[in-house]
């Protein structure tokens, strides 16, 4: 039997196309771009997503989430009806999978419903690329977020925003706030960021929320906020996943925001023109502050907006098997 496909070549189809979007490890500045400037054209004067397209007309677009997220769940099923396709969402709590149905059977039978899409959301690690994998060819899959491994769309609604107030990444510094050590959206931000030429980033956070492994993404680990918001262009917050916590990792919510929760006082120490992220759901006065939240700096409303024309591009791209992957030669 011939060894798993990795992720980056996974991804893509014999000619070169994207055919899923599991992450965004391996991928190239000019693939993110493409991505990006897609999405910049589903976005109107006002910044807000085009209501209507044909491009998917026929189409059909199964969400498949197997941990909850309104936010998420909420914005792929908008991208979809606006690019016209049809959109089946299974509630997996009812579904034939919650009765001993196997997982892969039951995406044989939906594919048997000549469906082609599946957008993944799974607490395991690597769900997407299993899936990926075992689909038929003519199926497409989109990882929603899988365990703590990965949260493409998530990371590249992130690198949207961010273009859209500051496009020259390689003047930026970012800092990553918070527990990175659960966070699959922050290893996909980190290899976005990276990917797209960012000069620094940075994480910052209690020794026991940042991985031992993540100075080997090329970032810069900070355990004191000033030291590390000092100077920065971008400071995305995290939220603290309680429930991926194994053990006291924390002394106390109250502590915690006093060390690492994002203040004005705080947040006066990076440039005076930086933005304010947050991937969502918010924790107000434990990772942020209400006045920061919804202060002047922040451009956490515009994450979700922006949330609905990435997944817009994202899709259209997958279905559309286009762009051409750089990376991929024509004879390989």
């Amino acid at each position: 039997m011939m060894p798993p496909l990795p992720p980056s070549k996974l991804q893509f189809d014999p000619d070169g196309r994207l055919h899923h979007f599991l992450t965004i490890e391996g991928l190239k500045r000019q693939t993110l771009t493409e991505i990006l400037d897609l999405a910049d054209s589903f976005l109107d004067s006002e910044g807000k997503s085009i209501k209507k397209l044909p491009l998917l007309r026929g189409k059909t677009i199964v969400n498949l989430f197997f941990e909850s997220s309104t936010r998420t769940l909420t914005t792929f099923e908008l991208a979809a009806l606006r690019l016209s396709a049809d959109v089946l969402k299974i509630n997996i709590e009812t579904s034939s999978a919650s009765k001993g149905e196997s997982l892969l059977d039951m995406l044989h039978n939906l594919e048997a419903m000549q469906c082609d899409m599946f957008v993944i959301r799974h607490a395991q690690s690597g769900a997407a690329q299993f899936i990926a994998h075992h689909v038929a060819p003519h199926i497409s899959v989109i990882n929603a977020g899988d365990g703590r491994h990965a949260h493409p769309t998530q990371a590249m609604l992130d690198m949207l925003t961010i273009r859209r107030h500051k496009p020259n990444f390689g003047a930026l510094k970012v800092a990553i706030v918070g527990d990175v050590l659960h966070s699959r959206v922050a290893r996909s931000q980190i290899h976005a960021l990276t990917t797209l030429g960012a000069a620094e980033v940075r994480v910052i956070g209690p020794k026991t929320l940042i991985p031992n492994s993540v100075q080997q993404l090329g970032v810069h680990i900070f355990h004191d906020m000033a030291e590390g918001l000092n100077g920065v262009d971008v400071v995305i917050m995290l939220r603290l996943q309680r429930e991926r916590m194994a053990g006291a990792l924390l002394p106390s919510e109250k502590e915690y925001f006093k060390l690492y929760g994002l203040t004005d006082e705080k947040l006066a120490l990076a440039k005076p023109n930086a933005i304010v992220m947050h991937p969502g759901p918010i924790n107000r006065g434990v990772e942020i502050a209400s006045s920061v939240a919804d202060g002047p700096q922040s451009v956490i409303l515009e994450q979700v907006t922006n949330g609905i024309a990435l997944r817009m591009a994202v899709m259209s791209m997958v279905l559309g098997r286009g762009p051409l992957n750089p990376t991929v030669e024509e004879n390989s």
